[in-house]
């Protein structure tokens, strides 16, 4: 029960800043961690701090690899790892398969309404036209476009919030 509170609060309060200011702030992440380090210590002992550890590592893993190639923040490395800490690494990994879901439908919505229907279509007919005479065009290049980000966090939290429901967990 206190989990699933703190997993929204959690939740609620690193998707307001992500979509805000595009930042997920330690200040947040490392009372959570060592209050889900305590919790889950306290109520299932020794097994459940290995638990949580387990877990943090596993969310950390997940996105490490993205982080490093440059295509993630930092925070949102670090949000995973506290929602494993707190809920698990089977948790953790769950969430991940409807994190990375959500995150491709965001981006995909984020494509279609950032560029007119008319730069979309010629984009991939330019690309087609590309592959068809061996060459790799870019289906929209755009050094601006390239440069947006979008807050992953939110992935993260409709992940994390999949996942808890699906769970059959309730608050």
């Amino acid at each position: 029960m206190i989990n699933a509170i703190l997993l929204f609060l959690l939740l609620a309060i690193c998707t307001v800043t992500d979509v805000r200011e595009r930042k997920i702030y330690n200040k947040v992440l490392l009372p959570f961690l060592i209050v889900s380090l305590a919790v889950n210590g306290v109520a299932g002992g020794l097994e459940g701090l290995t638990n949580s550890i387990l877990g943090l590592l596993t969310g950390f893993g997940i996105l490490l690899i993205p982080y490093l190639l440059g295509g993630m923040g930092a925070g949102d490395v670090k949000l995973l790892a506290v929602i494993g800490a707190l809920m698990g690494a089977k948790f953790v990994a769950l969430s991940a398969i409807y994190m990375a879901l959500a995150g491709g439908v965001f981006a995909l919505f984020l494509i279609i309404f950032r560029k007119s229907a008319k730069q979309l279509l010629k984009g991939v007919f330019y690309s087609l036209g590309g592959l068809m005479n061996g060459l790799k065009i870019p289906l929209m290049y755009d050094k601006d476009a390239m440069k947006q980000t979008y807050p992953y966090g939110v992935a993260i939290a409709v992940g994390a919030a999949i996942q808890f429901f699906r769970a059959g967990m309730i608050l």
